[in-house]
């Protein structure tokens, strides 16, 4: 099966209720070093929005503008480091999706892999549309309050090459904890049921057409 277009995707999402307040939200969930991020940066744009620069990229002195449309979260600066998937609902669903669910803002303090604490406060503030990426963001809460859900995929021979490509000047262990993780992510995956639940399931090593 063949992936939808970009174009595709955004009409459901613009087509779609809010169910978060006034902001839409898509869930981009899958397995770590699929593309998701890849994805989120085109629907980003295509909805009006800006690409970010990734996970630990937000600067505190230049947070994103109250106009901007859309506003992306990242699982990483969710996560508390590698065995963090356990504490993400306290989190991406205590902190950000019910507040905006009561019409409230927002937000979170950032993880810093490097210092190994939370740091700088990130409000999520009511916009447009709020995509959030990452493995395991979709649980049954999120995917409530989601007009479209996504589930990214690759095999895992691709997905631990990437991982190496990103991740071998930070840790010699490299391998071993992209294979830890891994562990974590499947049984997340398994108990949140986010593959079977979503909306479309995108292949990562497959061309997504804009239109």
């Amino acid at each position: 099966m063949s992936n939808p277009s970009i174009s595709e995707l955004v009409a459901r999402i613009r087509g779609s209720e809010p169910r978060l307040g006034s902001t839409r939200l898509v869930l981009v969930d899958g397995q770590a070093g699929a593309g998701k991020s890849s994805v989120t940066n085109r629907l980003a744009v295509a909805l009006g929005g800006s690409p970010s620069n990734g996970a630990g990229s937000f600067r505190p002195d230049a947070p994103l503008a109250p106009s901007a449309p859309v506003q992306i979260v990242h699982g990483d600066d969710l996560y508390e480091g590698w065995g963090g998937l356990g504490t993400l609902d306290s989190v991406v669903i205590d902190q950000v999706l019910e507040p905006l669910a009561q019409r409230q803002a927002g937000g979170f303090r950032m993880w810093d892999w490097v210092e190994g604490q939370r740091t700088h406060e990130i409000a999520v503030p009511h916009r447009d549309y709020l995509i959030v990426e990452g493995v395991g963001v979709a649980s049954p809460r999120a995917r409530d309050l989601a007009v479209v859900t996504l589930f990214v995929e690759a095999p895992w021979a691709t997905r631990l090459e990437r991982g190496i490509a990103r991740d071998h000047m930070a840790y010699a262990d490299v391998v071993e904890r992209w294979e830890a993780f891994e562990l974590d992510e499947r049984e997340r995956h398994e108990r949140t049921k986010a593959r079977e639940a979503a909306d479309w399931i995108i292949d990562g090593t497959a061309a997504i057409p804009d239109k």
